[in-house]
């Protein structure tokens, strides 16, 4: 920065040596000529007086002329800009005013207008895009739930298909449920007003009782639940972080085939917590372990109906692990499994 100032210094300064040089020496030329042309004839003091006088008015008229140039420009850029911010505060982020040459006062400024339209854009196709995610969750239980509340008006139906249609209807309600829990605790983790209590507590001992509060869903599976529970203390919301344990178990026992093995493992690694989750499930592609932690995303095998969820789980699970300053990274292949790996 220092040097691009310097140079510009040099710039102006050599500037003003080419207009002074060019002004006096139009003034001698042009006061020779004059003499010349009428004969006249006078001593050199008052010819090199007259030559001075003149130099500086055509020195003063050429930098007055530029400097009309010059704000001609400037009110033009500064009509641009105008133009642009005006046009995203109307909510059109498709705004790229042309950058000047580098060494331009200007130049940091239009960069920093660029940058910050395109970064409006990018928010913008992300709230269309989760008003359009948010729209096709809801509608999907709410056509369910119409179409089979529709069905029960027909008298003929069995004690049987009436008790399997009200099952439906009960199973896509909880999911609407499930959907607007879930919507408002992301939104709450993201307004820095959710309640955050950090405390000490043993972290093997919160994720032995979830792997037990979940023993009805593992065992119906017919799972081989493998453990390994390093006696780790952590200082973190106990609450928020039941979460990030719950969601992780649950979704490896929603994509594990049945009698599949899923691995618990939690050990203690210069100071850090380190939690991996693992299963022999379905797995994930290499595409979609890019987008996993984004909201409303599902991989192609995880959008069984029957599987529910609603692509909210792993974002909630990011933000809390981000909030207590850890990492989490996913492993995957296709068919043989995944390996989820919390670093606190």
């Amino acid at each position: 920065m220092k040097g691009r100032k310097g140079f510009r210094h040099i710039y102006g300064f050599f500037i003003f040596l080419v207009m002074i040089t060019v002004s006096f020496s139009a003034a001698y030329f042009i006061v020779s000529y004059c003499y010349q042309l009428f004969g006249i004839e006078t001593f050199n003091y008052s010819r090199h007086l007259i030559t001075t006088i003149l130099g500086f008015f055509i020195f003063g008229g050429a930098g007055y002329s530029l400097s009309k140039i010059i704000r001609s420009k400037q009110r033009h850029l500064f009509q641009e800009i105008i133009d642009a911010l005006r046009r995203i505060a109307r909510g059109d982020f498709n705004i790229q005013l042309e950058t000047l040459r580098r060494e331009d006062p200007f130049t940091t400024l239009i960069d920093h207008i660029n940058h910050m339209a395109k970064q409006l854009k990018q928010m913008e196709d992300m709230r269309q895009e989760f008003i359009s995610n948010v729209s096709h969750e809801i509608q999907s239980p709410l056509t369910s739930i119409m179409g089979f509340a529709r069905a029960l008006q027909y008298d003929q139906l069995t004690h049987e298909e009436r008790s399997h249609y009200l099952s439906i209807i009960e199973t896509e309600s909880k999911r609407l449920s499930k959907l607007s829990e879930n919507l408002l605790k992301l939104t709450s983790l993201e307004s820095e007003h959710h309640p955050f209590e950090r405390k000490s507590y043993r972290l093997d001992q919160q994720i032995r009782n979830i792997i037990l509060a979940c023993e009805p869903h593992w065992i119906e599976k017919e799972m081989n639940m493998d453990v390994l529970l390093d006696k780790v203390t952590i200082v973190a919301d106990e609450d928020l972080m039941s979460q990030v344990w719950t969601n992780l178990l649950h979704n490896s026992i929603k994509f594990t085939p049945i009698q599949g093995r899923i691995r618990i493992k939690l050990e203690q690694v210069d100071g850090k917590a380190i939690v991996k989750v693992s299963d022999t499930g379905i797995g994930i592609s290499k595409k979609d372990q890019v987008h996993i932690f984004e909201r409303f995303y599902k991989a192609d095998k995880a959008r069984d109906r029957s599987r529910g969820g609603s692509g909210l789980g792993l974002s909630i699970v990011k933000k809390i692990v981000e909030m207590h300053e850890g990492t989490i990274f996913v492993e995957s292949e296709e068919e043989k499994g995944t390996v989820f790996t919390v670093t606190l």
